[in-house]
């Protein structure tokens, strides 16, 4: 498996929170959003325009998670 080209892992407390778009050769790429363990997403996309705005609305989750006390996993 390749490496992602978007990971981010946030915390707060006991709960975790993970955001990952990973490629997955000739099939596109996998966006899948994980909250404590269990699969909240889980998408396909062939077209890279998909795969930004994903990455866009992973983007501001983590930031209103951010705004809410979460941290990042490092």
């Amino acid at each position: 498996m390749l490496s992602p080209i978007f990971a981010k892992t946030l915390v707060r407390g006991r709960h975790i929170r993970s955001f990952r778009i990973q490629p997955m050769p000739a099939a596109g790429w996998i966006a899948s959003e994980e909250a404590d363990e269990r699969v909240v997403l889980r998408r396909q996309y062939a077209d890279w325009h998909r795969v930004e705005r994903a990455a866009s609305r992973f983007l501001g989750e983590v930031a209103e998670l951010r705004r809410a006390g979460w941290v990042d996993i490092v």
